[in-house]
């Protein structure tokens, strides 16, 4: 240490702490393991690639904190604890951002081709590849960068050309012509997990289709009207008796004019519309189905981008919804439109543009998802794989027992290229890893590759084993491989999760990690998911910057209780802040006191000569106790259980108790015997809520450990992150201890509130009169009279069941005991009626204020969200003082 003892700064400097630290962890080469056999049992966590697209949210912050604390908290207890880091390349993201910089620079992917345009994007990823690693970094994350991938780096490359190879060559990828997702502004197909869903209100338009032959009609209620254009029949429910007499002959086509026949299939809802349905196979997956059942013809109505194309007749050229806006109107005048009727409507979008997608049908790639799905169910089944929350278990079984093949082709350029190629002369097909020069059935040359690529997704899935070097059998892959956690949303575990089992399983025949944590979404104060267009998201750099790393941790950890989403604003943060704060006051006394005094041999236990106080029994009690119920929690995934236990012991039984009744015995000159216990007592203490707090806080812990043991930092072995967790014993929890000293605390706090809000001059000492329900209680409250009258400022305490309230005297009600305290010569009731008089009417004129600031609906709509967050706080911070100033009064009445 460059200060002693008696030289620490008054506050703590993060901002310095956490670039010295990390940069201190990284020249030690600690967050690295050898891939070699040390003797020690792996810990694995691979991260959850974030796009290289993202500038990493407080959702992310939220992610790998947890990760990051469980990484810390297993090399602690022994394990070698590897995470992981990587990006993710994605595709459609990343393809969109660099085509609109193209764009603003007047060109475009098409014209510069499809080399210089990946050359292009890989140039742009270096950058923001680099961005997030930063980011990371900035968040304390003990990542082993020397293990960093690219879910498109070479190694990923080989393992995804792989898996293909062998999938295509079972027979489980296929080529098809189907209806799919497409996004026509990204022009690319999409799998049906990649649709978001939202409802939107629409309409059902009744159009009337003519008999063939007859002066009859038979109505149809349809949502998209513009895809009639492509009808290739009319269908009814074989149980539909109404409509029985139609089925075999023929409707017209409005305005087209064109003869299509009339069906009945199961699939019709007689109680749906008018039980009529128009079939179009090439823009309606389920009229698709009924397209192939009975031989309908498949007419697609429109292009890739949406336009409606030749087949749509005069309204050829027109964007889809112009079309529809087109086609109603000339249906309404030429008199086929029967009615219109209000509809709230369910829309798929592409997951990144938002564009309402098409079903649309192309020749797509598929993966055969039953046969790989069977495996990745039974291990839930049989518990071989456990979330966290059990309940999403239900939506991951719900997926996989419902699986659909997988649409894994995409119309991009950026990413794995499929590796199908195709020979132009005798149009063999086959899959290889390279690019051949000859084809292997009639040998020529002109060969071609197929142009999509692969679906981001499709790299994802393999990411626990090609991470660490597969199909290559390497030291890494068989020392970490399965992992053992995962930690990821609910909203990816059927597009992310579910897939890596399955991959897990199907490539290596074991599952990829033993458990599934799933955290919280973060909100906003209004419980809206944050996101950039509706500008409410916080930046956690912006929060690192204004609070620090640790404080970011663990305000998040302390706000998202298990299978809850938090809600968070600016202000969530100074929790943490004003945490690390008190540790560090704390800790600079209890250092500054100890001075020269303290001994190594403190941290190792507490020495068997040491008489031990009441006070040192209870705080060592509530350590053992903390140790054992944190452990738990780490041990199962209740980050914020555990925190919450965490954050009390220390903050009230460590800080606010033990440190105050230890004080005068760190400083006595009379009993150096009692002197020595006090030091071994709070040192050993100290040290440990160090220990146990480091994975949530490693850099402020850090600081404060390498002082309290007085190293310099320049031996990388000295540093708390890889000292052993600390671990309960027994010997030392005694449940009557902590009762008794509940009740202290309760008494004592309570007498405190009401000299503060009585305002009662620190330096006046006061009778306390406590009048218990019970004789035990009353012999408790006795037995420890001397710490209450100390920490109470008492002068004389009375405890019984038969005390009655002294005249002038201010109550508070606790549990089975009510608190008298004669107010008679402390303060000036008048002028402290006055006092609070005035108070109240200032707090109440600030609340109007509020209020009215809250009521006008304008202030709501244009403020900021975080603005109008803090003055919903300020009313509720003046509510609750103008309620004290109340009672305060209410105890005056009288006088």
């Amino acid at each position: 240490m460059t200060e002693n003892m008696t030289d620490i700064p008054k506050h703590y400097d993060f901002k310095s702490a956490e670039a010295r630290w990390y940069k201190f962890w990284l020249d030690g080469g600690h967050f690295h393991c050898d891939s070699s056999d040390n003797g020690k049992k792996a810990y694995t966590i691979v991260i959850p690639p974030p796009n290289v697209t993202d500038i990493l949210h407080t959702g992310h912050a939220l992610n790998n904190s947890l990760q990051d604390i469980m990484i810390r908290y297993k090399k602690m207890c022994g394990f070698d604890a590897e995470w992981l880091p990587g990006v993710d390349h994605a595709g459609i993201a990343t393809q969109v951002v660099v085509e609109k910089s193209l764009l603003q620079e007047g060109t475009s992917r098409q014209e510069i081709g499809r080399e210089k345009f990946v050359e292009r994007v890989w140039k742009w990823k270096e950058e923001k590849f680099e961005n997030i690693i930063d980011q990371l970094k900035q968040m304390g994350c003990s990542c082993d960068w020397e293990r960093t991938r690219l879910t498109m780096d070479e190694g990923l490359s080989n393992a995804v050309k792989e898996v293909f190879i062998r999938l295509y060559e079972e027979n489980l990828i296929y080529k098809g012509h189907y209806i799919t997702n497409w996004c026509p502004k990204d022009l690319t197909s999409l799998s049906d997990d990649e649709v978001e869903h939202m409802d939107v209100a629409s309409n059902l338009w009744y159009i009337r289709y003519k008999i063939a032959g007859a002066d009859q009609y038979l109505t149809v209620a349809t949502t998209r009207p513009e895809t009639m254009l492509g009808d290739t029949a009319l269908a009814v429910s074989p149980k539909d008796q109404r409509y029985q007499k139609y089925v075999g002959q023929t409707a017209i086509v409005p305005i087209l004019d064109r003869e299509i026949p009339i069906i009945a299939d199961d699939y019709v809802d007689p109680e749906f519309g008018t039980g009529v349905v128009k079939v179009t196979p090439a823009h309606d997956p389920n009229d698709f189905q009924i397209g192939l059942r009975h031989d309908l013809e498949q007419i697609n109505i429109m292009n890739p981008d949406a336009s409606l194309n030749e087949n749509a007749g005069k309204f050829k050229g027109m964007d889809r919804y112009e079309g529809r806006k087109a086609l109603l109107k000339e249906l309404e005048k030429k008199g086929f439109l029967k009615k219109t009727e209000k509809y709230e409507l369910s829309v798929g979008t592409c997951y990144r543009c938002h564009t309402v997608i098409e079903p649309y049908l192309s020749e797509q790639w598929y993966v055969r998802m039953k046969p790989l799905a069977e495996p990745a169910i039974e291990a839930v089944k049989t518990g071989k794989l456990r979330f966290h929350p059990k309940h999403w278990e239900k939506t991951y079984l719900y997926w996989l027992e419902n699986v659909r093949d997988w649409c894994i082709s995409r119309q991009l350029w950026w990413g794995h290229r499929i590796p199908i190629f195709i020979c132009q002369d005798c149009d063999h097909t086959w899959a290889a890893k390279d690019t051949p020069k000859v084809c292997p059935k009639c040998e020529s040359t002109d060969i071609e590759q197929d142009p999509d690529v692969l679906d981001t997704w499709f790299s994802s899935w393999l990411w626990p084993f090609s991470t660490f070097g597969w199909p290559e059998q390497t030291p890494e892959l068989k020392k970490f491989y399965p992992t053992d956690s995962l930690f990821t949303a609910s909203e990816i575990i059927y597009l992310w999760v579910a897939r890596m089992v399955m991959a897990g399983y199907k490539f290596l025949g074991d599952i990829p990690f033993s458990d599934v944590y799933i955290h919280g979404t973060v909100r906003d104060t209004q419980g809206r998911k944050m996101s950039k267009s509706l500008g409410n998201g916080i930046d956690p750099r912006d929060i690192i910057n204004e609070y620090g790393s640790d404080a970011l941790r663990i305000s998040l950890v302390l706000v998202t209780p298990e299978g809850q989403d938090p809600c968070i604003s600016l202000n969530t943060f100074e929790q943490g802040r004003n945490f690390a704060n008190k540790l560090w006051n704390a800790s600079r006394f209890v250092m500054m006191n100890l001075g020269d005094g303290l001994k190594p041999e403190y941290f190792s236990g507490i020495a068997d000569n040491c008489k031990l106080a009441l006070m040192d029994r209870w705080i060592l009690s509530r350590l053992h106790r903390t140790i054992q119920t944190v452990r738990l929690s780490l041990d199962t995934f209740k980050f914020n259980s555990g925190a919450k236990v965490l954050y009390d012991f220390i903050w009230h039984d460590f800080c606010d108790w033990y440190v105050e009744l230890v004080k005068s015995r760190l400083r006595s000159e009379d009993d150096s015997s009692d002197r020595e216990t006090a030091r071994n007592v709070v040192s050993f203490v100290l040290n440990n809520i160090l220990l146990m707090l480091n994975p949530y806080m490693p850099f402020v812990t850090e600081e404060i450990w390498q002082r309290l043991h007085s190293y310099d930092a320049s031996d990388p072995s000295k540093t708390i992150i890889i000292q052993p967790y600390p671990e309960s014993d027994e010997k030392w929890i005694d449940a009557d201890l902590e009762t008794s000293m509940e009740n202290i605390q309760a008494v004592v706090g309570a007498i405190r509130t009401v000299r503060a809000e009585m305002n009662v001059p620190p330096s006046k000492r006061a009778d306390v009169h406590v009048r218990v329900e019970s004789e035990d209680l009353a012999e408790a409250l006795m037995k420890h009279r001397d710490y209450i009258t100390e920490l109470g400022r008492i002068n004389e305490l009375f405890v019984g069941t038969g005390i009655s309230r002294p005249s002038l005297s201010a109550a508070t009600v606790i549990k089975d005991a009510e608190i008298f305290i004669p107010l008679a010569g402390l303060i000036d009731v008048e002028k402290e009626r006055a006092r609070l008089q005035k108070d109240l009417a200032q707090v109440q004129t600030q609340l109007e204020k509020i209020s009215r600031k809250l009521d006008n609906t304008e202030f709501l709509s244009k403020a900021a969200s975080d603005v109008v967050d803090r003055e919903k706080q300020k009313k509720i911070d003046f509510e609750n003082m103008a309620d004290k100033i109340s009672r305060s009064l209410e105890q005056l009445i009288g006088w």
